[in-house]
């Protein structure tokens, strides 16, 4: 008879490891505070980034994040070509998944983006997906969501956080259970994420699509590491309509 496997969040941890993790969770929670500081004493414009020749993208932020927060990862898409676009009625992000999607579909209409690019972070995945999974909030104008350390069956640590903004991305929680079952997005999906994540301790891996684990560690710092930006670059140039048929999601891509 076989053994059945060991779930992930029990198996035993070196005590390599843990230290490695601990210092992971105290730079992560460092590096926020600093981007935080950053986005309020340094705002960029709505519109400063939204020039360029390649595909349009619209910014997507986790919980409590402003876009602001992912000015890292936007300076280097807008450097490459894209036009980068926020959604500034996202605000702190800390409305409910439906709510946080009509703004991100009015943001679409209103700047008349053709084939535009969705690029999360966090619960800016969840939104995301449920803007390519609404037929009537987009008329076919998404062509695809790139999502870094996305929680998209929920994270078990949300269950225990004091605020209902948070406790929403629980894996218990029915819009998280529903938003699971649009399966037919997927493929239009890439699923990039650290090989430790101490906010999604079960991983962001999304059968159907194309997930690229990036060997960092974090869950808000990664959006300032270069291995990460070159793994949204290239699933930007994938994803994008009519692209050139050698580009390629990245390397340590699966289905």
């Amino acid at each position: 008879m076989n053994e059945r496997p060991t779930p992930r969040l029990l198996r035993p941890v070196r005590p390599v490891l843990v230290a490695r993790r601990g210092a992971a969770w105290a730079a992560d929670y460092a590096w926020i505070g600093a981007a935080q500081a950053r986005a309020v004493l340094r705002r960029l414009r709505p519109g400063d980034l939204a020039t360029g020749h390649l595909a349009p993208v619209l910014l997507l932020p986790g919980i409590y994040e402003t876009w602001e927060v992912m000015q890292p990862l936007a300076l280097v898409l807008h450097e490459a070509g894209h036009p980068v676009h926020p959604v500034p009625g996202l605000g702190w992000n800390h409305a409910s998944l439906a709510h946080s999607a009509r703004q991100v579909t009015a943001q679409i209409e209103a700047l008349g983006l053709p084939h535009v690019l969705l690029v999360a972070h966090s619960k800016g995945g969840l939104i995301g997906k449920l803007v390519m999974a609404s037929p009537e909030a987009h008329h076919g104008h998404v062509a695809g969501l790139v999502a870094i350390n996305t929680p998209f069956a929920g994270s078990v640590y949300a269950r225990w956080f004091p605020t209902r903004s948070v406790r929403a991305l629980s894996p218990r929680d029915p819009h998280v259970l529903a938003l699971a079952g649009h399966s037919h997005v997927h493929p239009r999906v890439v699923s990039v994420y650290a090989q430790f994540d101490p906010h999604v301790p079960s991983g962001s891996h999304l059968p159907g699509a194309t997930n690229i684990e990036v060997p960092v560690d974090g869950h808000f710092r990664v959006l300032a590491d270069p291995r990460v930006h070159r793994a949204v670059l290239d699933s930007l140039a994938d994803l994008t309509p009519h692209a050139d048929a050698g580009s390629s999601p990245g390397a340590g891509a699966t289905a």
